[in-house]
C-alpha cells in the first residue's frame, strides 16, 4: 500500500466518533501492514489510556486471552519487569517458580483474571508499562486486531494524526 493510499484510508478515521466501525478490522489489517510499527504502538497506547475504551487491564486481558503461548509469555514478562517477581508471586503463585521470566508453557497456565490483576497493579506502580506493553503488542498486529472495532478505529485515528 502506498503512502498516499494509506493516508486516504486513514483520513476517514480522523474523526472516529462519526465513523461506522463495520470495516475497522479490514482497514486495520491494511494499516498495520503499511504503517510504521511505532505508530501502531503509540495508537495502541492511546487506546489503552482512552476513556472511550475499556480500562487497560481489561483490554490487556482480552489480548492475553487471544494470544498464543509465546505472546502470553511476552505480555506477562513485560508486566513482571514492571512489578518485579516478589510483587507478582502472590498473583501468579507457583506458576512463576523461582525465575523472573515466564516461559510460553508457564504463561499458558495463567488465567486472564491474573493478567487483569497484574496489569492493574503494574499501571498503578509504573504508568510507563502501558507504553512497554504497547510496543510489545505492536510486533503482533494480528493480536491487536482481536480488540473491538471501536478500539481499532481509535488506533487508526491516532495514526492518521501522526502521518
Amino acid at each position: 500500500m502506498s503512502l498516499s493510499n494509506l493516508m486516504g484510508l486513514l483520513q476517514q478515521y480522523a474523526n472516529p466518533g462519526a465513523l461506522s466501525t463495520e470495516t475497522a478490522r479490514q482497514d486495520f489489517e491494511q494499516v498495520s501492514q503499511a504503517a510504521p510499527q511505532q505508530h501502531l504502538a503509540d495508537g495502541l497506547a492511546e487506546a489503552f489510556r482512552s476513556n472511550q475504551t475499556p480500562p487497560f487491564p481489561q483490554m490487556l486481558g482480552t489480548l492475553f486471552s487471544n494470544s498464543n503461548g509465546q505472546q502470553r509469555a511476552g505480555i506477562l514478562n513485560q508486566l513482571l519487569s514492571s512489578l518485579g517477581p516478589g510483587s507478582a508471586s502472590g498473583i501468579l503463585g507457583s506458576v512463576l517458580g523461582g525465575g523472573s521470566q515466564l516461559t510460553p508453557e508457564q504463561a499458558q497456565q495463567v488465567p486472564p483474571e491474573a493478567v487483569h490483576q497484574l496489569a492493574a497493579e503494574a499501571e498503578k506502580r509504573d504508568p510507563s508499562i502501558v507504553g512497554a506493553v504497547s510496543n510489545f503488542c505492536a510486533q503482533h498486529p494480528g493480536l491487536i486486531q482481536t480488540l473491538g472495532a471501536s478500539s481499532l478505529a481509535l488506533i487508526m485515528s491516532h495514526i492518521s494524526r501522526r502521518l
